[in-house]
């Protein structure tokens, strides 16, 4: 199925294709999702969802996976028409979805949330013991470090990510959609994901796959499908199609840099860090200087973000000390630190960085309300959080610019604009930003970076924790590796170069 971008797409025969889609529309109030896409997917393939945040790409797997019900369209699987009304069917269809948001139940075990609404049952109670056997086994054949007994509450984000996996194995399996499943994951734990697509699609299984990171799709990518504004734009082949392109059919405008040039004027030091120790981290020490921007790069784990999280009082610190501004604030709380001018934005917007069912307005403003002109003695002045949240947000270009609406009803693009916009709700000396483009497109990514320009070109110290090497290379006037919880280099930006960092990242000299 290839396309142009005034095209809607050839529709590929029903004999070719294991699920195809035709005029697949969605409305909400206000709404148009999906307006008349197709698409299809061949066994054996993994095809890419490729496109913005509001494009349209979960609505559409939403409706393959029984969550949503369609406006109007036809759906096909097999060649044979379906509907689909619940995600029970869809399962029983063969059709398993893996979402970017989990549904899992901490207070249970990973058996018996693998299992959960297809418990066996023997003589009229939950049978433990053959749920905890059959987990196991699909376990194993995944490769998984779980244990059926764990509580889900017990385990980190990536662990959770893999018994949201683990889930779709439990019957027989013909498409299964994939939604930024590696956003979550290590290094090691993405290569086995990938190993296991590689599996499975040799079983004839089909695989859609959402995921904003080009290196992913040349990697697993058989065919790439953009949607945009809830609108087929192309298909095109995932080995030979170009970022320039992706980007181009995407955004439906020209990026050439999407890195812009940040003006380097170090002033004086705004934050240091002595040999800093924590549970992961030992002795590491750098700094930060206004006017610059500082990364931070090494591997998943390698103990880049516990290092700032403990400078930020949100992690224990067993050793080395803390200045900010010249100032010993070593042991200091969140909330002193951000009085004294230091803001950390956590990689999680979802477990840390926003109260996803409360309003834009009051994410915006929470890091704000104890200070004027936001407070009023112990009340709040509302006029004033208002006029503040809407300046915040039209600074970050929130898409609508609904303040009072939940955060929760955004796209990930707009829900990080949110998040970087309370950084901006008082004054701040030193920015932290941890991974601050995970799981957001190309176009929210160039406005993250020229958010980032500003603060810089205005004078803030700019710390940029990423595993993104592209983002290092690019923005970083200085650099330091992380590797196995130590400082491994401090680069000058002359000496940040994609050779040195890889070198650095496993602990061979940079050239």
């Amino acid at each position: 199925m290839q396309g142009t971008e005034t095209e809607r797409g050839d529709l590929p025969e029903a004999a070719a294709a294991l699920i195809r889609i035709a005029g697949l529309t969605k409305h909400y109030p206000g709404v148009l999702a999906l307006d008349h896409v197709n698409f299809d997917l061949k066994a054996g393939e993994v095809h890419i969802l490729f496109g913005e945040n509001g494009a349209g790409k979960s609505t559409l797997i939403q409706i393959l996976a029984g969550a949503q019900r369609p406006s109007s369209g036809e759906i096909w699987l097999r060649g044979k028409p379906i509907q689909l009304e619940a995600v029970h069917q869809a399962r029983r269809m063969g059709i398993s979805a893996v979402f970017q948001e989990f549904s899992l139940v901490p207070q249970m075990t990973v058996a018996e949330n693998i299992f959960l609404g297809a418990e066996t049952t023997r003589g009229g109670f939950l049978d433990r013991g053959t749920l905890r056997r059959r987990a196991g086994e699909i376990i194993a054949q995944l490769g998984f470090p779980l244990r059926p007994n764990a509580r889900v509450q017990d385990l980190s984000r990536a662990e959770q990510q893999m018994v949201e996996i683990t889930k779709a194995f439990r019957s027989d399996l013909s498409v299964l959609i994939l939604d930024e499943p590696t956003a979550s994951l290590t290094e090691r734990e993405t290569e086995r994901l990938f190993q296991l697509i590689d599996q499975i699609k040799r079983r004839g299984v089909g695989i859609i796959y959402i995921t904003h990171r080009l290196q992913e799709i040349k990697r697993i990518g058989d065919r790439i499908t953009v949607l945009r504004d809830g609108r087929y734009i192309a298909t095109l082949d995932a080995k030979t199609a170009g970022e320039d392109e992706l980007v181009r059919l995407m955004t439906g405008r020209v990026i050439s840099e999407i890195f812009p040039t940040i003006r380097f004027a170090p002033a004086q030091e705004a934050l240091r860090l002595e040999g800093v120790s924590t549970r992961s981290v030992v002795e590491a020490s750098l700094y930060a200087r206004g006017g610059e921007v500082v990364g931070l790069a090494g591997l998943v784990g390698s103990g880049k973000s516990e290092a700032l999280r403990a400078a930020f009082g949100i992690e224990p610190l067993k050793g080395g000390r803390v200045f900010l501004k010249g100032t010993d604030v070593t042991g200091g709380r969140p909330r002193a630190l951000m009085d004294q001018g230091l803001f950390y934005v956590p990689p999680d917007r979802r477990e840390e960085g926003l109260i996803m069912i409360r309003s834009c307005l009051e994410n915006m403003t929470l890091p704000a309300i104890s200070r004027k002109p936001i407070a009023r003695g112990i009340f709040l002045n509302r006029a004033a959080e208002r006029s503040a949240a809407t300046t915040l947000g039209k600074r970050l270009n929130l898409q609508p610019l609904k303040i009072d609406r939940a955060v929760d009803h955004f796209s990930g693009g707009n829900q990080q604009k949110v998040l970087l916009a309370k950084s901006l709700s008082r004054p701040v000396d030193v920015f932290v930003f941890d991974e601050p483009t995970v799981g957001v497109d190309v176009g929210t990514r160039v406005a993250i970076y020229g958010f980032i320009r500003d603060l810089c070109e205005a004078g803030a110290a700019i710390v940029l924790i990423s595993s993104d090497l592209p983002e290092i290379l690019h923005l970083a006037h200085r650099a330091y590796v992380f590797h196995r919880g130590r400082v491994q280099a401090e680069l000058a930006k002359a000496d940040i170069t994609e050779e040195n960092l890889l070198n650095l990242f496993f602990e061979r000299k940079a050239a």
